[in-house]
């Protein structure tokens, strides 16, 4: 009897421990995958203060595309300067840093007025088959510089030089200093899109420098004279890269670097070194778009990446937000502008 109790008694334990161990795994929480270091969305991200424009400038038609700082003045590259110029008339705009620093430094919500800078530019559309616009500016000392995309199925990017009057009363091109930019790969609507100064050197980047359409990026240079040198390396950089600010004393600099999703097709981005190293930002874990500035260094070697991590800035839950144009503010940060897309937008970053 005992022993038909105790065969009765483990088979019923045996059933609880079954019963329990299916308990146990129809309520355990399924291992979760681990994310890739560019996606686990805990590094920093930047908030941008708007600075809200009024006037010719403000409109979304000329397309903002570049700027640069000339002295105490920003000068704002408008795509398309004859929208929203006097009639036959071509324009830049100008805006003062003391403005810009009164309305981050004060509870001002006036918004800020560009005045508009003639530009007189000789006839060097006429030169350019399929002209598609202007999309960066550079200054060295009283000399400007701009580049210019065009085509049509193959698409072409040029440099040319001009002169700044007295008090930026205007803007002059020399059509004699047109040179052409051959792109390395033909992508739809890409070309040179940023200027770096450098002592006296210009030097123009390609807006594509990932590694599964450019595998061996190079920088554009020219001396003063505008003769062109030999072309110096520049880094693998995925996503687009659409303007750059001068070098520091150290020969740093940095670039806004963009993707907007529906261009990925065109762009065919690898996995990106650059978050691979650093990570990504909460919003940018959650999307595919990418707003970041990153930090290159200009020297013997040509240009190169530093080790400082990109300022991330913090998405929208829009298609995001087309930055055609970064400049330094003092040691505060950073000035971005953007085209069209979503608007003409001036905005600030403060440096982390």
């Amino acid at each position: 009897m005992c022993m038909r109790v105790t065969h009765y008694a483990l088979r019923i334990m045996t059933l609880l421990l079954l019963a329990a161990l299916l308990a146990g795994c129809t309520n355990a929480v399924p291992p979760q995958p681990t994310l890739p270091p560019e996606r686990n969305g805990t590094a920093p991200e930047q908030p941008i203060v708007r600075l809200p424009l009024m006037g010719p400038a403000a409109s979304t038609s000329a397309e903002m595309s570049g700027m640069a700082w000339y002295g105490e003045q920003l000068v704002l590259l408008p795509q398309y300067p004859q929208r929203g110029a006097p009639p036959g008339g071509q324009q830049l705009y100008a805006l003062p840093k003391s403005d810009i620093l009164t309305f981050l430094d004060t509870s001002t919500t006036r918004p800020l007025l560009p005045r508009p800078v003639p530009l007189v530019t000789n006839g060097v559309e006429g030169q350019i088959p399929y002209f598609q616009g202007y999309e960066a500016i550079a200054f060295q000392g009283n000399q400007v510089y701009l580049t210019i995309e065009a085509g049509l199925r193959q698409m072409m990017g040029y440099i040319v030089r001009g002169s700044v009057a007295a008090n930026l009363s205007e803007i002059r091109l020399d059509p004699t200093t047109l040179r052409p930019l051959y792109p390395p790969t033909n992508i739809h609507n890409a070309a040179y899109e940023a200027l770096l100064v450098a002592g006296d050197t210009v030097l123009s980047f390609y807006e594509a420098n990932g590694a599964n359409v450019n595998p061996q990026p190079t920088a554009r240079v020219f001396g003063p004279d505008m003769v062109e040198q030999p072309p110096v390396p520049f880094p693998t950089l995925e996503y687009r890269v659409t303007d750059a600010t001068p070098v520091d004393s150290q020969g740093k600099f940095w670039v806004a670097n963009r993707m907007y999703s529906g261009s990925r097709n065109d762009y065919q981005p690898a996995p990106d070194g650059v978050a691979l190293r650093h990570g990504t930002g909460p919003s940018h874990a959650r999307s595919s778009e990418v707003e970041r500035l990153v930090e290159l260094h200009y020297g013997p070697n040509g240009i190169t990446l530093t080790d400082t991590p990109p300022i991330q800035l913090e998405l929208t839950e829009t298609d995001g937000r087309n930055w055609e144009g970064i400049a330094r503010l003092d040691q505060r940060g950073f000035l971005l502008i953007s085209d069209k897309f979503p608007e003409t937008m001036l905005a600030f970053v403060a440096q982390p």
